[in-house]
């Protein structure tokens, strides 16, 4: 019986000590993604934006007009520096930023085929 009381107590205390080390991260401000969760993620944002970028209606885009060009341009922009962020990212903050600029840059898809009257696929 002092044995099964013992094993209690001790998965009673590792279970508090791994729910006060969460929400000291979280207190911290520290991602809740792992470096490989936000890898992969980020890499699904980057691979987005590059199928925005290459689309099959080449006439509806050949037409564009400044503000769609502007947009496309910056898209492209945010396309290469996320990608390179990637590429050199090693934490979950630097997966973080190369997701967060590759959805700047679908943001600025969503700007230019606005511009050209496309709908948007959400």
């Amino acid at each position: 019986m002092g044995y099964v009381v013992l094993a209690l107590l001790l998965i009673a205390g590792a279970a508090f000590a791994v729910a006060a080390q969460r929400r000291s991260h979280r207190t911290r401000g520290v991602s809740h993604l792992s470096d490989l969760d936000a890898e992969v993620e980020a890499s699904g944002w980057v691979l987005r934006l590059g199928a925005s970028l290459s689309v099959p209606e080449a006439r509806i885009w050949a037409g564009a007009g400044e503000t769609a060009t502007r947009a496309l341009t910056d898209a492209a922009e945010c396309h290469r520096a996320a990608g390179a962020q990637l590429s050199a990212a090693h934490t979950a903050d630097e997966y973080a930023e190369a997701t967060r600029v590759a959805k700047e840059g679908l943001a600025h898809i969503a700007t230019a085929r606005a511009a050209l009257g496309v709908a948007v696929a959400v």
